[in-house]
């Protein structure tokens, strides 16, 4: 494709101005330090009434008690559109003077080493609103009475808060024209730098439905060469699904079509017959063959019922399932299956194993791979269904196993190992379609009695 230019470049001369957003930081910056410098303030008026409030502590019998001057509550009274609350603790930590319940230092809080003091500040909240408090230790020693008060003095923080808006509507409405300045230019910026993707656009609108050829070449920035190029890519994986599509028409027909025909032949044959044991014959073979057909049919509208179903879990409908749960139904549902084959089905299930999936296919899956065993298994064998933490689903047969050098075979459409077997090649192929809807694992491995063990690991919910 031809460069027409960068496009990073016609965008950064005209988002030149949009450096005015630095100005929107540098106010931010100033608003925090002027907040942060206010609080300084704020917290030494509070040291200070303390300070106050603890030289009014004296000793009477024994007993300590506040003499609270006006002029430590009054520190607040030019500056302050809060409210004030004060509290002095004896050394037992029973209340001498001032309000209940004020808010304690929580566990951990240093002690500041910005004054001389043994203080504490810290946020906390009292009758439902925000304050900001310093906790002042003051050692007492009286002849009748020695220890550590403690003075207590809360504010309101609407004074501050007061403060910070002012800072920043301030900034703010200075900076209004000047965004808005910029964001005009910058839109004016970007559609004329935008103006190759209208003409992506209008190629795209004047191709026909089925025509998936890539896209023409056109004059873009190099900036927009990879999202051409993705384009094309997904156009070529979109191609190649519908090539798969008919593909896999062209195989489910000739599948269907080769036991159709030889169904109707062998009734044909029948009809011809006079002996009534060679019409029971021909009965029983068709039955037969109608439950192969059967079974293939309900295989491929498994597999079309996969593409729905994938599609509902890439756009978030899939379902949180316990996958125990669903492997005990299963279980309890094949049990009659397995018991007229001669064959053990066994269920090894942790509680609460989690997975997000769309149910109508695990339960295919499961369905699946359990029937795919016991058709494996000898008269006499096992079968195990194993789900264990944190998501993996396990099946264990006793049958002959698949070779090694097959393992990546049978997952493929219409692939068989014995050419003799009544099955279409099918079963294990729609197991790994569900995986890959699920983003599972699948893996083979040889059983512990020499059978095949399925694993599939789901990521856990």
């Amino acid at each position: 494709m031809r460069e027409a230019g960068s496009l990073r470049g016609r965008l950064l001369r005209r988002l030149a101005l949009l450096l005015g957003a630095l100005l929107v930081i540098a106010s931010l910056s100033s608003y925090w330090n002027a907040r942060e410098a206010a609080d300084t303030a704020y917290d030494r008026t509070l040291l200070a009434s303390a300070r106050a409030i603890a030289d009014g502590l004296y000793e009477n019998d024994g007993r300590l008690n506040a003499d609270v001057p006006y002029v430590a509550l009054d520190i607040f009274a030019y500056d302050s559109a809060g409210r004030i609350f004060y509290q002095v603790m004896d050394p037992d930590g029973k209340l001498v003077s001032g309000y209940e319940n004020l808010p304690a230092p929580p566990p951990g809080t240093r002690r500041t080493d910005d004054y001389p003091a043994l203080a504490r500040f810290y946020d906390g909240e009292y009758q439902g609103v925000g304050v900001r408090v310093v906790s002042l230790l003051q050692p007492v020693s009286e002849p009748g009475l020695n220890g550590i008060a403690e003075i207590r003095v809360a504010e309101t923080e609407s004074a501050r808060e007061r403060l910070a808006r002012g800072l920043l509507m301030d900034s703010l409405w200075r900076l209004a024209l000047l965004v808005i300045a910029a964001l005009l230019l910058v839109w004016l910026a970007v559609s004329a730098a935008l103006r190759p993707l209208q003409k992506l656009r209008m190629a795209v609108e004047e191709r026909q439905a089925d025509d998936l050829r890539p896209l023409p070449e056109v004059a873009v920035q190099r900036e927009l060469r990879p999202l051409v190029e993705a384009l094309n890519q997904f156009t070529e994986r979109l191609r190649g699904l519908f090539q798969r599509q008919a593909d896999f028409i062209a195989d489910a027909s000739h599948e269907l079509r080769t036991p159709l025909a030889a169904l109707k032949a062998r009734v044909e044959l029948g009809l011809r017959e006079q002996d009534p044991v060679v019409w029971r014959a021909t009965l029983e073979e068709a039955a037969q063959n109608t439950d192969r057909l059967t079974h293939l049919a309900n295989q491929l509208l498994s597999l079309a019922r996969i593409e729905s179903g994938a599609r509902a879990i890439a756009e978030g409908g899939a379902e949180r399932i316990e996958l125990g749960q669903l492997a005990r139904e299963l279980g309890m549902a094949l049990a009659p299956l397995a018991h007229a084959r001669g064959i053990a089905l066994a269920l090894e299930a942790e509680d609460q194993v989690w997975v997000m999936g769309e149910p109508t296919l695990l339960n295919e899956l499961l369905c699946n791979l359990v029937d795919n065993a016991l058709a494996h298994t000898p008269k006499g064998g096992n079968v195990v269904l194993r789900v264990r933490a944190p998501a993996v689903l396990e099946v264990e047969d006793d049958g002959s196993g698949i070779p090694a050098d097959e393992r990546d075979k049978v997952f493929q459409r219409f692939y068989r190992r014995n050419v003799q077997g009544t099955g279409a090649g099918l079963g294990l192929a729609i197991v790994g379609e569900i995986c890959r809807a699920h983003l599972a694992e699948i893996s083979l491995h040889d059983g512990a009695a020499g059978g095949l063990l399925v694993r599939v690991s789901f990521p856990p919910a």
